[in-house]
């Protein structure tokens, strides 16, 4: 037997109920295009300063991290000049770990909030075949809850700069508390493995540079705060 067909009136109709059912409701549809922004916030007016407040770990010994806010208050780098995990020939017994944990004072124009939108790693590493590297991190705002770690792997042979993005939907991120001024603590990692590669050959990971070229950067995400 044929398909039964249904007369067009009926067609249009049930096509404009399918839509009405798939479309979101407006205060829906609106909670969904403010959870996802299509473009990115506007920068506040003044000036935004990046300090350090305190500085620990092996892969940022006193004096070899520095950190500037970007012009347009977009975002602020950090750049190593001593971030180097190594395992192998020559190594120590904890050279394949380092770590660097920062506490950052971010000073923002009044009645402006950030959060962390995305964080761009860079490097260079040397890894024997079967030999692989990792690099994590996290950060958090003083007194808040960590956020989850990131683990970025990569396996040798490789022998080359290397980078690694994290990015936060915007639904979930942690925005530093308005009128209060708290430090970002900003934890990274780097380690090396030997693998199957044999403890005589040497791997490295680095997050360091000598003359500022290769640094990490954090982009910022504003908004407004409620009025008081």
């Amino acid at each position: 037997m044929p398909p039964r067909r249904l007369p067009l009136g009926a067609a249009v109709a049930a096509l404009a109920a399918l839509t009405a059912l798939a479309a979101p409701a407006p205060a829906q549809a609106q909670a969904q295009a403010q959870a996802r922004p299509d473009t990115p916030s506007v920068p506040p007016p003044g000036r935004v300063t990046v300090e350090v407040a305190g500085v620990n770990g092996s892969g940022c010994p006193q004096g070899t991290a520095d950190v500037a806010a970007a012009s347009d208050n977009t975002a602020f780098t950090v750049t190593y000049s001593n971030y180097l995990a190594q395992t192998g020939a020559g190594s120590g017994g904890t050279d394949f770990r380092k770590n660097c944990q920062l506490a950052l004072r971010i000073h923002v124009p009044q009645g402006f909030t950030y959060a962390i939108a995305r964080a761009d790693y860079r490097g260079f590493a040397h890894l024997q075949r079967g030999a692989y590297g990792q690099q994590r991190a996290n950060y958090y705002f003083q007194g808040n809850a960590q956020t989850a770690r990131s683990t970025h792997q990569f396996n040798g042979p490789f022998s080359d700069n290397w980078q690694a993005a994290d990015q936060t939907d915007y639904a979930d991120l942690v925005w530093a508390p308005c009128g209060e001024e708290r430090n970002l603590n900003v934890n990274t990692e780097l380690r090396v493995y030997a693998g199957t590669s044999g403890s005589q050959n040497l791997s490295f990971m680095s997050m360091d540079s000598t003359d500022g070229s290769v640094s990490t950067v954090y982009h910022f995400e504003w908004k407004e705060c409620p009025a008081a």
